[in-house]
């Protein structure tokens, strides 16, 4: 009898041992799961939320764009943007330009970039870029980035070096308003643009607009001093730069435009700035040249004061801009212009502002924006 309760026993603990052991390697995956979970939540107390998530998306398809600019801190303003979105409703406008890199040189955003967190030239103003981005979208606006690329105080104050010099004080250069600027012959600059546009497209942007992408205008223009390029004319360094652009951004799924003096249109040197439009018709999708009637000098076309006559300002300055086109071979470009909807030179009411854009359609280009630096509309058109 005592040996049957020893066999008894015996078999209990064999299937004991045997049920544990298989219950761990059935069970092991959950078991250590639960395990890295607790440690994880000990070592890490925090969410991990992703800033900025790649889209995966097709180019749009192209359109003709009729839009408005917007400041980075108009679009970081919900109600803002509600109301711009009301505003756009029942009219011919179907698209909003903003910036996320202006004059300051500071992005709007809080990028990844890693030279730009080293350097510090963000700033978290609009929170999040791919939730306003869909909200235009479900509204049917299409989305174009505004980033300037040469005038860039933000990025000269952290690498100086890379900003233009003053052949005399041995100093980063100022142009009269103060400003610095990037010495658009640095590769580093070129390459640091590159990336905040690249960026800008993986959050959702259906085109990238370029400013600022001359050398400066005004200033002591004897004093500056340039890195790169061996002297060679700054209408050549443009053009590189725009090749460069197109050849690192043409299979990315946006549009590509540039924002161009409004003299470029009629001249046919680069105004010492290095812009040429048909230059710049070769490797964008659109040229954007700034044909402001208050911009253009006493005299022009035998006006006095050429903000008073928008149509015959904007109809022959751009007919000019299309005849120069004309001869470029490989073109690329549409022409889609800057109008002006703010007050200078004349007070420009919503009759001026169709005048432009009769101008503009008569003329052949495709679309116009519209542009008031402080987002004051009052007036949304029909055509």
């Amino acid at each position: 009898m005592k040996k049957f309760f020893l066999v008894l026993l015996n078999l209990i603990l064999i299937c004991i041992i045997f049920i544990t052991v298989f219950y761990f390697f059935t069970q092991k995956t959950e078991i250590f799961a639960q395990s890295n979970h607790y440690n994880l939540n000990k070592a890490l107390p925090i969410d991990i939320q992703e800033k900025i998530k790649e889209i995966k998306r097709p180019k749009p398809i192209a359109r003709e764009v009729k839009g408005l600019y917007l400041t980075s801190y108009t679009a970081s303003l919900p109600n803002k943007i509600d109301g711009f979105i009301s505003f756009m409703k029942n009219s011919a406008l179907n698209a909003v330009v903003i910036d996320i890199k202006d004059y300051s040189g500071v992005i709007a955003y809080d990028s990844q970039i890693d030279m730009v967190n080293q350097l510090q030239t963000d700033r978290n103003l609009i929170k999040d870029v791919p939730g306003l981005i869909k909200k235009l979208h479900d509204n049917n606006i299409y989305v174009i980035a505004r980033q300037t690329v040469f005038q860039d105080p933000a990025l000269t104050s952290k690498k100086p070096d890379w900003a233009v010099q003053n052949s005399v004080t041995g100093r980063a250069w100022h142009d009269y308003k103060g400003l610095v600027w990037a010495d658009p012959t640095r590769q580093e600059v070129w390459d640091y643009n590159l990336q905040i546009a690249k960026e800008a497209i993986s959050l959702g942007f259906d085109e990238i607009n370029f400013d600022y992408i001359r050398f400066p205008s005004d200033g002591p223009m004897a004093q500056m001093k340039f890195a790169g390029f061996g002297g060679k004319p700054k209408a050549y360094v443009m053009k590189e730069f725009f090749k460069y652009l197109y050849e690192n951004l043409k299979t990315e799924p946006a549009y590509l435009s540039a924002d161009l003096f409004g003299f470029t249109t009629e001249r046919t040197d680069d105004m010492n700035i290095g812009q040429q439009i048909e230059d710049a018709a070769l490797y964008f999708d659109y040229v954007c040249p700034m044909v402001y009637p208050s911009h253009y000098p006493s005299g022009y076309l035998n006006y006095k004061n050429p903000a008073q006559y928008p149509y015959q300002v904007v109809s022959h300055a751009l007919i000019k801009g299309e005849e120069s086109l004309k001869v470029v071979e490989n073109l690329r470009a549409k022409i889609r212009p800057w109008l002006q909807n703010f007050n200078m030179g004349a007070d420009y009411t919503p009759a001026m502002i169709d005048l432009q854009i009769k101008a503009a359609k008569e003329a052949g280009t495709f679309g116009y924006t519209l542009w008031n630096a402080r987002n004051v509309y009052s007036y949304a058109p029909k055509n």
